[in-house]
């Protein structure tokens, strides 16, 4: 006789229907082979008893109350249905959880930390910071835990344009840019047949890349002078730290992260190591008369930090941010940035007859030629010797107030 709801619910362990006790496992049989197995502490599962080529196999169906009466038996209709077109419904059951697996292994998400893991060592800690930040935030919850191989345009596109309904246009971009990666990655690796994302080129809002700000060269002597009157409104520190970003023209964050270790005073050298630059490979960078005299006047100033610019705890150093505050407080909010220091030093430089090879490589622009390039960070450092002196003398004139010309080298 088939069984009803009533009589699964009325089911008790330890007591059968006949009222018999029992500490085993006991069967409430339905029909087509399925029955339900009631445990001694009052699990209650579903199985299905079936024959395949001469031998007696058993399929669970599922847990009750999860699975309930109608549910099991559609999945025994499956299962015999597999048996009459000569299929094991076991065998069926356990290829499919396979396939999940591998599908699992193979998501988006998967195959996207993956990626990163293996690009993450080559990247400096912000940028890293980032992507999986870009990665976590915006494509994992959309495409995360789709089968990498069946992520479609359409979908990478409603991701984007939630993005974009943020107004982050930008974002959007960048977001498709990481993912496009991900995909190519997952093409190398056999994951995927292809990267889906150029099929969205001019279907997200155009952005317009914007250069930070940046003083033009003929306006830098003014920027000087200001420079040298911060300390009469801002710590002496500060000041300094604008100064020494104007004769290097290094990375903000390589400023402000810089350890006395790092410098060799008597030499004139600093060696940034590869771990705190953009492009993961060491930076020596020959310092002015001008940089080392400001150096040395910060020793004592740094009371004992191991960093050259420490922030109120000693341990850490100062904030992204202090510079381009104090930039804000001398009138150049919208004008100019840390990073404008590079920008304005490489067309002055330029400008000034100096060798274009020369000023990328004391910019630490990625270098695409691996063996060009270790050969030029050994041969042009006596040329940047010299052109670092120069740019020293310049903005040591234009910062006293000397009438040069914006272009004009100095002895």
């Amino acid at each position: 006789m088939p069984l009803t709801d009533t009589a699964i619910r009325n089911a008790k362990p330890g007591a059968k229907p006949t009222g018999e006790a029992t500490r085993n496992p006991y069967r409430l049989t339905d029909a087509g082979g399925m029955y339900l197995e009631v445990y001694p502490n009052g699990s209650k599962y579903w199985r299905l008893k079936y024959r395949y080529a001469g031998k007696e196999k058993r399929l669970a169906l599922g847990v009750y109350p999860e699975v309930t009466l109608k549910e099991a038996r559609n999945r025994r209709d499956a299962a015999r249905k597999l048996l009459a077109d000569g299929i094991d419904p076991g065998q069926a059951k356990q290829a499919d959880k396979r396939a999940r697996k591998l599908s699992a292994a193979n998501s988006f998400e998967s195959v996207a930390r993956e990626w990163y893991g293996k690009q993450v060592h080559t990247w400096v800690k912000t940028h890293a910071a980032d992507v999986l930040r870009r990665l976590e935030a915006n494509a994992f919850p959309a495409i995360g835990h789709r089968p990498i191989k069946e992520v479609e345009p359409p979908e990478l596109l409603m991701m984007a344009r939630k993005i974009e309904s943020r107004g982050a246009h930008d974002l959007a971009h960048r977001v498709l840019q990481v993912c496009g990666q991900v995909f190519r990655y997952g093409v190398a690796t056999g994951r995927c047949t292809r990267d889906p994302t150029p099929d969205l080129r001019g279907a997200l809002t155009p952005h317009v890349k914007k250069n930070q700000a940046a003083v033009k060269p003929e306006e830098l002597p003014d920027l000087m002078r200001a420079i040298n009157t911060y300390d009469q409104t801002g710590d002496k520190q500060t000041m300094l730290a604008l100064k020494i970003l104007a004769l290097t023209f290094v990375r903000t964050n390589e400023l402000i992260g810089a350890e006395w270790v790092e410098f060799d005073l008597d030499k004139a050298l600093w060696a940034i190591p590869a771990g705190r630059m953009k492009m993961k490979n060491e930076h020596v960078v020959p310092l002015s008369q001008q940089a080392v005299a400001i150096l040395r006047e910060l020793q004592p100033m740094a009371g004992g930090s191991r960093f050259v610019f420490p922030g109120r705890n000693r341990d850490k150093p100062i904030s992204n941010n202090t510079l381009l505050f104090a930039l804000y407080r001398l009138g150049y909010k919208g004008k100019m940035t840390g990073h404008g220091f590079r920008a304005v030093a490489s067309t002055a430089l330029n400008e000034m007859g100096f060798r274009a090879d020369v000023i990328e490589r004391q910019l630490a622009h990625c270098e695409r030629n691996e063996v060009r390039g270790a050969y030029n960070r050994a041969a042009y450092l006596e040329e940047r010797r010299g052109m670092m002196q120069h740019w020293g003398n310049y903005l040591d004139a234009v910062a006293t107030g000397a009438k040069i010309l914006p272009f004009q080298r100095v002895a």
